[in-house]
């Protein structure tokens, strides 16, 4: 008698019978085993290789001192004058050194700059693990055409996974609401192929990295 029995049904005979047969799995170990190669740069130094290869600028500072220098030096060169900036402790940096900002959201829609702080930077691919769990929330970091972040050595993690665990560790089970991975300024190519920066976010990211 001739088998009439389609391809496809063959196919889904054999995945049943594979789904029925119990077997040991092959590669136990699969989830413990490096997905990169092995890296001998400081953390530090891949990260900002990384963030650069995707247009973000990167500013290593000493101190506080330097940082305020660093900032008001480029806010000079970029005729910034409506910088803003909503998390208490960003804030008393800037009150300590005099540096002006703006505290509160008016007139916002004219904002040259939206400084933050973040949860995590991940060197492995020079990004930036944000939260809306502090003063900042969602705006600050996407509406003003430049974004700077002020980050700490020691928040610099290795892969995204390490940031998650920073996540957990911070804030339990009470998590905040957004978490976003930054890599680099906004940009979008679907208009022509052509790269358009700050399509639907800043068109500029700066990452100041304090020392300590």
């Amino acid at each position: 008698m001739r088998d009439i029995t389609t391809s496809k049904e063959k196919l889904l005979k054999k995945i049943r019978k594979a789904l029925l047969e119990k077997r040991d799995n092959p590669y136990p170990n699969l989830e413990d085993l490096p997905h990169y190669p092995l890296n001998v740069e400081l953390p530090e130094v891949l990260f900002a290789e990384q963030f650069a290869a995707v247009s973000g600028q990167f500013v290593f500072c000493e101190d506080e001192v330097q940082f305020i220098e660093n900032l008001l030096e480029l806010a000079e060169q970029r005729k910034w004058h409506k910088i803003y900036c909503w998390e208490p402790a960003l804030q008393d940096i800037l009150i300590k050194f005099d540096y002006p900002f703006f505290k509160t959201d008016k007139d916002f829609e004219q904002a040259d700059v939206g400084f933050t702080l973040c949860e995590a930077l991940i060197a492995r691919n020079g990004s930036i693990l944000l939260s809306n769990a502090n003063m900042a929330g969602r705006r600050l970091s996407i509406y003003p055409p430049v974004h700077i972040v002020l980050a700490y050595s020691s928040q610099m993690v290795l892969d995204l996974k390490d940031g998650f665990k920073r996540i957990k560790e911070k804030y339990g089970n009470n998590l905040p609401t957004m978490l976003s991975n930054v890599t680099g300024p906004s940009r979008t190519a679907d208009i022509e192929k052509t790269l358009v920066l700050g399509a639907h976010g800043p068109k500029e990211l700066f990452v100041f990295l304090l020392d300590g």
